[in-house]
């Protein structure tokens, strides 16, 4: 190799490291929902405004990725990235100095923003690389939310349980790992050719190709019921097994969090050679039972019920959620792979972030438990409206191969 020629990283092992750094970038983001009650009790705030901590780094992340959700397609993959992984790195810095409600807010702004401006670029990435012959993006896209957000949060738990000062490590540890990421992503090769037009891609709009809109309208009550049932879980989990069990442990509710999304995983792996519309209804199916499950364990006061219903809910999100990615993302073309799953993720990270502020809201005038409840039957409504509408389009009009 001439010495004028970088170092690039193998596509195979390129393809890997995308993942893993996808996975990191979702673990961070899952870092604070065990560290929320920790904020509560350290800064004095109400279950309203938890939530609305937790909501602004999603509501930051549409603005990201409504605005350079597709900027990689025209500029590249890698400058996209490793400017976002310098941005994500602040923030973690902000989190470790934060010494107020305001200061959270900030730093929870800052992530959003990063995470949402690589979101997009990741997941093209991934489609990117993948092999022809075993196209695994779809489903690394799909699992990774579930193992990361998982990791995150059991993580923070753990020290939160047996480490004095956990937010020190947490993210003073994050801000060098994404220091470093910056740099090592230089290193990839380069997937998205530049094309003209990146100006014009910064125009904040939703970019769902024609060819694949009827998949996506038909997938969007799906991407509506899992994503909330997760936002509720990841801003008010804790809290309810706090606050309606009587389970102070904050490991205990981390593990809340895992039990949803760490079987999310496995649901995608199980469902991962199902045709994806398949996939896509049985999870459905499965997810309304699990929260059906909740909301029974909700009523009779059983943590035990509620933890397995987390399981068995979690196991139909990650199925219902790799379904409806490889529905959407089926044939679509290399240079428009980024808009594409950024309008996924809008839709995804709207229902993650502004039904859990509502539920924070609704708290104080009738409950925990009776709010958590009522979320509950609208998730199991909209699950089995995606499973019945894609079972009708599918007898009348088949999604296009």
């Amino acid at each position: 190799m001439s010495p004028f020629v970088p170092f690039r990283v193998p596509r195979s092992a390129a393809f890997w490291s995308v993942a893993l750094l996808l996975v990191l970038v979702l673990a961070a983001s899952g870092v604070p929902s065990p560290l929320y009650r920790v904020y509560q009790e350290r800064f004095g705030f109400s279950s309203g405004v938890l939530t609305t901590v937790f909501a602004v780094y999603a509501l930051a992340l549409l603005v990201a990725l409504l605005v350079v959700g597709a900027l990689s397609d025209h500029v590249g993959r890698r400058p996209v990235l490793a400017a976002a992984l310098l941005v994500q790195a602040g923030a973690m810095l902000l989190f470790l100095t934060a010494d107020g409600v305001g200061w959270l807010m900030v730093a929870r702004v800052v992530q959003g923003l990063a995470t949402g401006a690589m979101t997009g670029a990741l997941g093209a990435a991934l489609l990117d690389l993948q092999r022809t012959d075993k196209p695994l993006g779809p489903l690394v896209n799909s699992a990774s939310p579930g193992l990361g957000l998982s990791l995150g949060a059991v993580g923070a738990g753990v020290l939160v349980e047996f480490v004095a000062t956990p937010t020190d490590w947490v993210f003073g540890v994050l801000t060098a790992v994404f220091v470093l990421a910056a740099g090592g992503v230089l290193l990839l090769p380069e997937t998205s050719p530049r094309t003209p037009g990146a100006l014009a891609s910064l125009r904040p709009d939703a970019r769902v190709p024609r060819a694949q809109r009827p998949a996506f309208l038909v997938v969007l009550p799906c991407l509506a019921a899992t994503w909330a049932l997760g936002g509720l879980y990841a801003s008010l989990g804790p809290s309810l097994v706090s606050g309606v069990f009587g389970v102070d442990d904050h490991l205990v509710g981390s593990l809340l969090i895992l039990a949803l999304n760490g079987t999310g995983l496995v649901g995608s792996l199980a469902l991962r050679s199902a045709v994806p519309e398949r996939a896509m209804v049985l999870g459905a199916l499965v997810f309304s039972v699990g929260v059906g499950g909740t909301i029974t364990g909700l009523l009779t006061g059983s943590l035990a019920v509620f933890f397995a219903a987390a399981v068995v809910s979690g196991f139909g999100f990650g199925a219902a959620f790799l379904g409806a990615m490889a529905t959407v993302t089926r044939s679509v073309a290399p240079g428009e792979r980024a808009g594409l799953l950024s309008s996924v993720f809008v839709v995804s990270y709207l229902m993650f972030s502004l039904p859990a502020v509502a539920a924070g809201l609704a708290v104080d005038g009738i409950g925990l438990e009776r709010t958590a409840e009522i979320y509950g039957a609208a998730v199991v409504v909209l699950a089995l409206t995606a499973a019945g509408s894609l079972v009708l389009r599918r007898r009348s009009e088949p999604l296009a191969a």
